[in-house]
């Protein structure tokens, strides 16, 4: 009896040890449970998104906080989150997302009712959310100023009118497309079209002549991943302002594809922006070249520049600028491609045949924009691709890439890798031997910018050259004595040595690998011939409001120039 006395109490102390280990399992099982299902619950509720967006004919898209107070369009209560039509403007919480889509009818491509017409569509509107400092179209006094949902839009024309002036009249009225209507392609014209198509007629003139000679449809090709990334929210804006079918994003529909629609439209009418960095421009001129090949040549459009890249020395030489931020709305870029001018741009077939006596491939070839270059500023351009290769996510930033190529400017400084390369190479222009200074590296030019905004060929100090122009027919061929030459050239502090102007130049190296680029894609390159020769114009649009102290201070130059004279 005493010894069962004595074991007992270690058997009693074990009681609350266990509900120590259950509270404490409890505590930790608890909370992993409850992440698990809320995980659980998040997927499920994106999978349901992802198929109401899959089969909607909005343009869903959802995001985790808008940028400006918001409404749901369907139960009028205030949301911070939840999914948005990038084609009509509707706003909607998640919850209420399937009813929207059922409520709510987007933007019509084409008219379903052949017998309606493209001057008899009446407006579209759509309750609620209206643009920041909008104006009623009858009264004249703010919209959206109170904190519901209120007033209306239409997705069309843009026009905003208070609930309360809203009438029966507004509601039929014939919709005109607003102030960008000589750029929208109207659902009418193409359902015309295609009744045409079905009866088999081509006579498209006959029907664009309804629309008059000012009538120039504008095309938006978009590259989603340029530079900042921008491209895919400027997609949403312009599908708001356009008809949805006139904006593509070149990384789904390529170039060649999307200007077929140019095909439909008004011979010689046609414009077209693109929204990307230099590449992105030159692989749709390549497209447009194409459209010559197949003898399109009555369809080819005028190119307009939004620049979203890193250098975007062929927009800035266009009068686009050096690169878009958002800075300016899109309503406004779209004002500026209207106001445009048409101009030509040379451009160029780089032929690169490798040395060697059993050499049986094909000579590459390249089309040229902009410019080319073998020496420390290619090497500058080859360590940074090969770089954004391996981590792309890291060089989304303008002012990083900026940084990195200003690196490897610096290191190439120390190490001097493409030193005396006058003895490397022959260059020829017009046929004619060139002797050649100790250089490092030679910069042939299209266009008047290079390196992101540098003049190079005018250069600075009392000598006059004349202005580079992109239209002439020549190229201007430069020599720079090393990367902190280059750099020097960038900030005004010298000159670049011109060695002068042609209509063919070619360029042997005899030995040795070196680095080289066309248009900011590099390479490194053994003995091999390289022959620049004039291949085509593309049309482009060139617009003068925007102009940079370089483009002053050339063209009061080039005027006093002809005052010399």
């Amino acid at each position: 009896m005493e010894g069962d006395r004595r074991t007992s109490p270690p058997t009693q102390s074990l009681l609350p040890d266990s509900h120590l280990v259950l509270w404490t399992l409890c505590s930790v099982l608890l909370p992993v449970f409850i992440t698990f299902w809320c995980s659980l619950q998040r997927s499920r509720r994106q999978l349901h998104r992802r198929d109401i967006f899959r089969k909607s004919k909005h343009g869903w898209r959802d995001t985790d906080l808008f940028s400006h107070p918001t409404y749901c369009c369907v139960c009028a209560q205030h949301i911070l989150q939840g999914a948005f039509c990038d084609c009509c403007g509707l706003r909607v919480d998640e919850g209420c997302l399937k009813k929207a889509d059922k409520r709510f009818p987007c933007k019509e491509i084409m008219l379903k009712n052949d017998g309606r017409v493209a001057d008899a569509m009446p407006h579209h509107w759509i309750r609620g959310n209206v643009p920041l400092c909008s104006y009623c179209a009858v009264c004249k006094q703010q919209c959206g100023s109170q904190p519901k949902l209120c007033d209306y839009r239409c997705i069309w024309c843009q026009k905003t009118v208070h609930d309360e002036c809203m009438k029966s009249s507004l509601k039929n009225e014939k919709c005109d497309f607003g102030e960008f209507k000589n750029l929208i392609i109207p659902p009418g014209y193409l359902t015309s079209i295609n009744q045409m198509r079905k009866n088999k007629k081509t006579d498209y003139e006959a029907l664009a002549s309804k629309f008059g000679k000012q009538w120039t449809p504008l095309i938006i090709l978009a590259n989603s991943r340029s530079g900042t990334n921008m491209g895919e929210g400027l997609l949403g804006e312009f599908r708001i302002l356009l008809n949805p079918v006139q904006v593509f994003d070149v990384t789904k529909t390529p170039p060649v594809k999307a200007l077929q629609l140019c095909t439909l439209l008004p011979n010689h009418s046609v414009r077209v922006l693109v929204c990307g960095g230099d590449g992105t421009v030159g692989w749709v001129l390549d497209a447009v070249d194409e459209m010559k090949i197949k003898g399109q040549e009555k369809y080819i459009p005028q190119v307009a520049v939004l620049p979203l890249g890193t250098g975007n020395d062929l927009s800035n030489t266009l009068g686009w600028g050096t690169g878009y931020a958002g800075e300016i709305p899109v309503a406004q870029v779209l004002r500026n491609v209207m106001e445009a001018d048409g101009i030509k741009l040379d451009r160029w077939k780089v032929q690169v045949t490798n040395k060697g006596y059993y050499n049986l491939r094909k000579p590459k070839e390249f089309t040229m924009n902009n410019y080319f270059s073998i020496g420390p500023d290619a090497l500058m351009a080859l360590n940074f691709h090969a770089h954004r290769e391996k981590a792309p996510s890291l060089f989304s930033s303008r002012i990083l890439n900026k940084a990195v190529y200003l690196f490897y400017g610096t290191k190439d400084c120390l190490v001097q890798e493409c030193k005396d390369l006058n003895k490397k190479i022959e260059l020829e222009l017009d046929g004619e031997r060139v002797e050649l200074p100790n250089l490092e590296g030679i910069i042939v030019l299209n266009i008047g910018y290079w390196g992101g905004g540098c003049r190079l060929w005018e250069g600075m100090g009392d000598e006059t050259y004349p202005l580079a122009r992109h239209d002439d027919g020549l190229l201007e061929v430069v020599g720079v004595y090393g990367s902190f030459h280059c750099a020097q050239i960038q900030v005004k502090l010298a000159n670049p040595f011109r060695i002068g102007q042609a209509h063919t130049v070619r360029l042997i190296l005899k030995c040795s690998m070196m680095p080289m680029q066309v248009d900011g894609e590099p390479w490194a390159q053994g003995p091999c011939t390289v022959t620049i020769t004039h291949k085509t114009h593309a049309l482009m649009l060139y617009f003068s409001g925007e102009q940079s102290d370089d483009d002053i201070s050339s063209a009061s130059d080039q005027e006093d120039l002809k005052d010399a004279e």
